[in-house]
């Protein structure tokens, strides 16, 4: 009984303390709530008073900007204002000068209204006057055609021939004069550099024949080159191409072909045969045939040793060939490669002096001839066949063109072409450097004669200095002083278009009059 009397006492204690932490719980509660509910009402006024102050601020700056903006205006509009004032006076300028001019303008065309009136009277009075003079004229003609018995057109027609034949004597002496200044210069100009380029060069005088002697010690060993029945010989002769001829002459054998290279062929081949002793058929053609390729090795070292010596480098192997075959080919007697390196040495010279490359100018020198000697026999000519070979071996255009150009069977397109041609005639002309068949050389005088002779007024003529001047006797009666000079030009245009010849050909047109009286 106590024991239950002692719980449920505390559990109405419990309760109690329960109830009254609730109730303090609840005075707490109200306070902190009316605490808020004042903060609240405070910062809501605080707030409106901030609302108030920004809101007066913003109008404040939005009248400012009104402000500011309204002046802007005001200033842009007077600004306009004052721009269409000034076009309005300019307009109104403008309009006056405009006003002015059209006065000006009509009081012009008033003037040039009474001045044409004034020049339509005038032009009246010159009219008649021109009618008066012209049939004033036409009485003066007539009275003339009556008296000279000639027609106006025929007098005419006389007086311009007359005019004619004087203007012509006239420019041919205008041309003349002009002619001899720039021939006076230009040739003082060329002889200088063709001078001084041959100065600078020289050059032995190489002269060839279609024929090679073959000195033997004694007569016996003709026995023994031609062997029984002429087997030696024959074989020989076969082996080589080479004609063998055995004659009477003293210690001494003739070797005769025209290919220099075979002709050498042959000589070396019986200088080996001789000093050996053992000459036969089969031995003959063992000897032939290293003979052969001897030369054709000498031939490339001698390709090579030129290019060398000139300083050409690049060149194909084929072209070093070339260049070695022309040591064993003669032109007019003239050694082939000994002409071709002095024309090479020549043009590069000449190059140097005209501002040219002088390496250019001598390739196209060294290889200018390289046609005359094809391992073929082509139907071209020597000039346009070296041209092909040097364009199918990869030469430059420049040195293409002036070896097929250097006889004027193509245009020449750069100046190396007439280099390589002058240097060509220069190694060609030189005293004792080539020599003409007697029947070609009378030939080329007969033709050089009878070419001038053809001329009226043309009495005798004389080619003389191995065919390099012409001289022209003329009649005096018929040829005077000025149609000699026009005499001379035509004859020296004939030859050079109608004639092949060395160097140049000096024409000398001679008129003379002679008066004979006898005292008795």
């Amino acid at each position: 009984m106590s024991v239950l009397f002692i719980a449920i006492a505390l559990i109405a204690g419990v309760v109690a303390g329960f109830m009254i932490a609730n109730s303090r719980l609840n005075k707490s509660g109200e306070m902190e709530k009316e605490n808020l509910q004042k903060q609240k009402e405070n910062i809501l006024k605080e707030a409106e008073v901030k609302n108030e102050a920004l809101k007066q601020e913003k109008i404040l700056q939005a009248k400012e900007k009104f402000l500011q903006l309204k002046a802007e205006h005001d200033k842009s509009v007077n600004e306009r204002t004052q721009h269409l004032v000034t076009i309005e006076n300019k307009a109104k300028q403008r309009d006056s000068e405009l006003a002015k001019k059209v006065e000006d303008a009509t009081r012009k065309d008033k003037e040039l209204e009474a001045q044409k009136v004034q020049l339509n009277s005038q032009m009246d009075l010159y009219k008649k006057k021109s009618e008066e003079i012209e049939k004033s004229h036409r009485k003066q003609v007539e009275q003339l055609e009556k008296l000279s018995g000639l027609s106006a057109e025929d007098a005419k027609a006389q007086l311009i021939e007359s005019v004619k034949a004087e203007a012509k004597t006239d420019a041919m002496a205008f041309i003349k004069d002009t002619m001899d200044e720039a021939k006076i210069n230009a040739n003082k100009e060329a002889k200088k550099i063709i001078i001084q380029s041959i100065q600078r060069l020289a050059t032995e005088t190489a002269i060839e024949n279609s024929v090679t002697v073959f000195h033997i010690e004694s007569d016996e060993i003709k026995g023994r080159i031609i062997g029984r029945e002429g087997r030696n010989i024959r074989a020989l002769e076969a082996a080589t191409g080479v004609e063998v001829i055995v004659d009477d002459t003293p210690d001494a054998i003739t070797l005769s072909c025209f290919d220099s290279i075979r002709r050498e062929i042959c000589r070396l081949s019986l200088h080996q045969l001789v000093t050996d002793g053992r000459i036969h058929p089969a031995r003959i053609e063992e000897i032939v045939e290293k003979t052969k390729k001897m030369i054709d090795e000498e031939i490339i070292e001698t390709g090579k040793r030129t290019c060398i010596d000139l300083g050409i480098h690049g060149l194909h192997p084929e072209l070093i060939r070339m260049v070695g075959r022309m040591k064993y080919r003669s032109s007019y007697g003239q050694n082939l490669l000994q002409h071709s390196r002095e024309v090479a040495n020549l043009c590069a010279i000449m190059a140097s002096e005209m501002g040219l490359n002088p390496k250019v100018a001598k390739r196209a020198g060294l290889l200018h001839d390289i046609g005359k000697v094809p391992d073929d026999e082509p139907e071209f000519p020597h000039a346009i066949l070296g041209m092909k070979l040097a364009e199918k071996y990869k030469e430059k255009p420049e040195v293409c063109n002036a070896i097929g150009a250097h006889h004027d069977e193509i245009e020449m397109e750069t100046l190396y072409a007439p280099i390589i041609q002058v240097c060509d005639a220069i190694s060609g002309a030189r005293p004792g450097a080539r020599r003409e068949v007697a029947e070609q050389y009378m030939k080329r005088l007969k033709d050089l004669e009878a070419l001038a002779l053809g001329y009226n007024g043309v009495e005798k003529t004389y080619a003389i200095q191995a065919g390099r001047e012409v001289r022209v006797i003329v009649s005096a009666d018929k040829v005077d002083d000025k149609q000699s000079e026009q005499l001379a030009f035509d004859i020296s245009q004939k030859i050079q278009t109608e004639m092949t010849y060395p160097g140049q050909v000096k024409v000398t047109v001679i008129r003379e009059v002679r008066a004979t009286a006898y005292a008795k």
